[in-house]
């Protein structure tokens, strides 16, 4: 039988800020880092980008995506991805440049990271052929010189190879071409100048691009037969430059090709907006069927060959139409009159909204008598002191005889659209200054948030002009986003309204329809009714039983503000409120006990609606919050098995009942068990649990709740699956359990940017640990004195158990991949070295990896493969070079089940701040007693 040795243990921690890192999984050509501590991930267009952001922290932080176009300084993208791994399916190039992972606890300050995604792309190039205008006489490109333009979209810049057939030209060997960059060009260009034109430059001419095979993206290119008939584009258009068309038509627009070889290409399109739904372009030729008012615009004719510039004509569509008219009845402007008075001069005005509107014709009649000019009667066809395209009469020194119906009538001559007509009745009685009236009691509507209402304004005259509505706040629109809404009848109808709506409301009589004189205006107030706005709308609260719990509900704003009513509830049961006057904000105030836990609300209501405070009250615990910076939390156990050191805190354990222990349901999908744990937390104390017994290599789902003397919280619920994928980033003081060799001469050193010695050198060591951060760790040798050439530093990794003898069948022992990333920079570096001690009777140290020498600045990584036969070791081991100028650093080392893979996809989850009495501990709590 087996008997198993549990055992659990606390340790104080405080909660613990976010820190995070990106690490690749998708499609990338090269993941490098700049000198910039950036890191650049290259992949092609339409490949998958896939990033995870690796965070810690405790609790365990929110990750947060986003993005900017290019530069850190430019704005962030509205849209952002609450995910720890951002996936993006065929990225474009315009999804390139800087994506940013921010991970928030809400301890301290944000952890944000960056990394520049770089889009590779090779358009296909375009060619184009060109000759100067002083050259164009007689046969276009006889004799003459030439120009060829190849111009091409790409990231990175694009390789050009001009060709003369098959054959590649070279500028050097031919002195007839000349191939250079213009200036000012958009995109990539190279230009093969021709210079007088040779019988052997008639030839087809190709353009081949390429950006080297980056990400395996193929050469392309693009092919041009230059001959002596070789011409630019013209056109023919067979309609005026301005076409005036009716309604109901049907327009048909050629663009006939008169030059050009090769054969151009036509193609119609049409000023800032599509092409009609019910167009169609074959041949050069447009056809729009039975066009409307909607169908007008500019049309645009463009016939290309690639040879000189494009041939383009303009079509300007005009399609008749007529809205609105109105008329305008102006007394004696020179009088300030606002009256018809026998003796002074009258204008009347007619216009209509009309395209063209230069092309509507007006007629004026007097009784249905057409009025031509005379000594009273004077028409204006275009009246400069009105609006373009009106046009007015004016009666001068107005008789008894002037009393009459004037009519006035709009058309377009020898159209098809119908003519609109208004008519006016002028006498000293029928034409009166208009009476603008809110009627008693309009001059305060109220209305219920969410209804209906009309605000009204009577208005009298002859003629009786429309009124206008307007905000009274010049700048607040009207509902429906328009300054001013015109009424017939005065009355403003409002639905669905909102609080914002709220506020005063200008009426005021129109100009037109009507006297052109001062408007009449008035004012009406909009009052919208609504529920009071109550805080909080829901709390949860935890309490000790057999204490007095206060609850409040705050009373922030209401219309009308007398409160009605107050009443509370507990689980939808009637309770006494202990509120003295129900004006005042309302709270409830008991003494909690098991019995009387549960949902309590406060509604509160003033007349017009009912609102509600919601408060949980309870006295069971807050949830556990697991730890998800375990360090090594995996413990490899006999056979196949393992154990795992799941780590959690309590939140707010001294806002109930006294915890006095856990329940931790263990569960896989063939069997489930429960252990109970006894123990009484401390805020900020880190709890553990050994889970023994784990199968590889089976996935265990894993709920922890608290429990009370009277209650038992919410569980909370983690997935727990075994690897052996580990990377030590060095951020823990106790460098995930590496320890120094006592036999060598000196130790490895812990250090970061804020700690490096500020008068050391700078033509040795790295600025900042492997992703670039100030506060990031690495270890590394100190070659100054009292250092000597041949001095030797080793740091022994923890004890890896090699969990299968052997690889799948045939393939020998099971490998596994060392991975880690070096700095050698200095004229003076000595060498780097790695071993593998395997354990047995005896350790066995083999040499599996050597670098000798200066590296560069850059930190560099390196893939070891090994098949260790037993329980190893790793071994870094620095030998000190000839001089000071020979640091040597490691950072972000990893020792992963498998072969290693072609590029770096190592994440770097570091560990977290642990007493080193933690590794002691847990290293006791892997302990295994078998008895057979």
């Amino acid at each position: 039988y087996m008997t198993l040795t549990l055992c659990l243990f606390f340790l104080c921690v405080d909660t613990a800020p976010a820190n995070a890192k990106i690490v690749h999984e998708g499609q990338a050509c090269v993941v490098k880092d700049d000198n910039i501590s950036e890191r650049i991930y290259t992949i092609r267009e339409g490949d998958h980008l896939v990033l995870k952001c690796l965070v810690k922290g405790h609790p365990l932080p929110q990750v947060r995506w986003t993005k900017t176009a290019g530069s850190a300084s430019d704005k962030f993208q509205e849209t952002s991805i609450y995910n720890e791994t951002l996936i993006i399916e065929g990225i474009q190039r315009v999804q390139g440049g800087r994506y940013y992972c921010k991970a928030d606890n809400g301890v301290g300050v944000a952890a944000i990271k960056s990394i520049r995604v770089d889009v590779q792309y090779l358009d296909k190039p375009v060619l184009t052929v060109h000759q100067t205008i002083s050259d164009v006489r007689g046969s276009y490109y006889q004799e003459k010189t030439v120009f060829l333009r190849c111009t091409v979209n790409s990231n990175p810049p694009a390789r050009f190879i001009w060709k003369r057939g098959t054959t590649p030209i070279e500028q050097s060997k031919d002195q007839g071409v000349d191939i250079y960059e213009p200036l000012y060009t958009q995109g990539e260009t190279k230009v093969l100048k021709l210079k007088n034109l040779r019988l052997k430059d008639f030839a087809n001419y190709t353009c081949q691009v390429s950006v080297r095979n980056v990400c395996e993206i193929p050469d392309s290119s693009v092919t041009f037969l230059l001959t002596i008939g070789t011409t630019p584009p013209a056109l023919r258009l067979s309609v005026n430059e301005s076409l005036v068309v009716d309604p109901g038509k049907d327009v048909t627009l050629s663009c006939e090709v008169t030059a050009g070889l090769p054969k151009p290409t036509v193609i119609w399109s049409r000023y800032l907006n599509p092409l009609p739904r019910n167009s169609l372009v074959r041949n050069g030729t447009l056809e729009l069927r039975s066009v409307t008012s909607a169908d007008s615009g500019f049309y645009n004719c463009t016939a290309a060959n690639n040879v000189g510039n494009p041939a383009k004509r303009n079509v300007n569509l005009l399609v008749r139409s007529m809205g609105n008219l109105t008329f305008q009845i102006t007394p004696d402007s020179n009088k300030d009159s606002e009256n018809i008075q026998m003796g002074r001069d009258l204008k009347l005005s007619c216009h209509v909204d009309a395209q063209p509107q230069d092309k509507v014709n007006y007629m004026w009649y007097q009784n249905e008598v057409l009025i031509y000019n005379s000594d009273s009667l004077i028409v204006l066809h275009s009246d400069p002191d009105m609006a373009p395209g009106t046009s007015s009469l004016e009666i001068i020194d107005m008789k008894f005889r002037d009393q009459a119906t004037y009519s006035c009538v709009a058309n377009f001559p020898g159209s098809t659209v119908p003519e609109l007509r208004v008519d006016v009745n002028i006498t000293q009685n029928s034409v009166t200054p208009p009476i603008l009236t809110v009627p008693e009691g309009g001059q305060v509507v109220s209305v219920r948030e969410g209804g209906t209402t009309d605000l009204v304004c009577l208005v009298d005259g002859k003629p009786r002009p429309p009124v206008l509505w307007s905000r009274a706040d010049k700048d607040l629109a009207m509902p429906t986003g328009e300054w001013a809404v015109e009424t017939h009848d005065g009355r403003l109808h409002l639905t669905n309204v909102t609080r914002d709506l709220m506020g005063a409301y200008r009426c005021q009589t129109a100009p037109y329809n009507g006297l052109n004189i001062k408007p009449r205006q008035a004012q009406v107030q909009l009052n919208v009714q609504y529920a009071p706005v109550l805080d909080p709308v829901f709390q949860d609260v935890r309490s000790p039983n057999y204490q007095f719990v206060t609850l409040r509900c705050i009373i922030q704003k209401s219309n009308p503000p007398r409160i009605a009513s107050v009443r509370w509830t507990r689980n939808g049961e009637p309770l006494t409120s202990l509120t003295p006057h129900p004006q005042e904000n309302p709270q409830l105030k008991f003494k909690l006990d098991p019995s009387n836990n549960g949902t309590y609300k406060c509604h509160v209501s003033n007349g017009v609606g009912s609102s509600t405070c919601t408060f949980n009250i309870s006295s069971r615990p807050y949830n556990a919050e697991f730890y998800f910076d375990t360090p090594n939390p995996i413990c490899n156990l006999k056979g196949n098995n393992f154990s795992y050191n799941l780590q959690w805190t309590q939140s707010e354990p001294a806002a109930t009942d006294r915890i006095i222990g856990y329940w931790v349901n263990v569960r896989n999908v063939s069997h489930s068990h429960r252990h109970s744990l006894t123990r009484d937390p401390v805020k900020g104390s880190l709890m553990s649990y050994i889970l023994t017994d784990l199968k590889i290599p089976l996935s265990y789902e894993i709920r922890l709740a608290p429990i009370t003397t009277y209650s038992t919280g919410d569980y909370v619920s983690r997935t727990i699956k075994y690897t052996e994928y580990h990377v030590c980033g060095f951020e823990d003081k106790h460098i995930c359990g590496f320890s120094q060799d006592r036999g060598d001469n000196f130790d490895w050193t812990r250090q970061n940017h804020l700690t490096q010695n500020p008068k050391r050198s700078s033509n040795t060591g790295t600025e900042m640990d492997r992703s670039g951060t100030k506060e990031g760790c690495y270890m590394y040798i100190e070659a100054s004195r009292p250092r000597v050439l041949g001095d030797t530093a080793r740091l022994l990794s923890p004890l890896y158990n090699v969990t299968a003898a052997r690889g799948p069948k045939g393939s020998g022992r099971l490998p596994y991949c060392i991975s880690f990333f070096y700095h050698m920079k200095g004229k003076q570096i000595g060498t780097l070295d790695v071993w593998l001690r395997v354990k047995s009777i005896a350790s066995v140290d083999t040499k599996v990896w050597s670098l000798i020498g200066n590296q560069g600045p850059d930190w560099n990584q390196a893939n070891i493969i090994v098949n260790p036969s037993g329980p190893f070791q790793v071994v870094f081991q620095a030998i000190r070079g000839s001089g000071y100028e020979g640091d040597i650093a490691i950072d972000d080392v990893s020792v992963t089940k498998g072969k290693c893979k072609q590029e770096n996809s190592v994440s770097n989850t570091d560990v977290g701040l642990f007493p080193k009495l933690y590794f002691m501990l847990y290293t006791l709590c892997c302990m295994v007693t078998l008895k057979m």
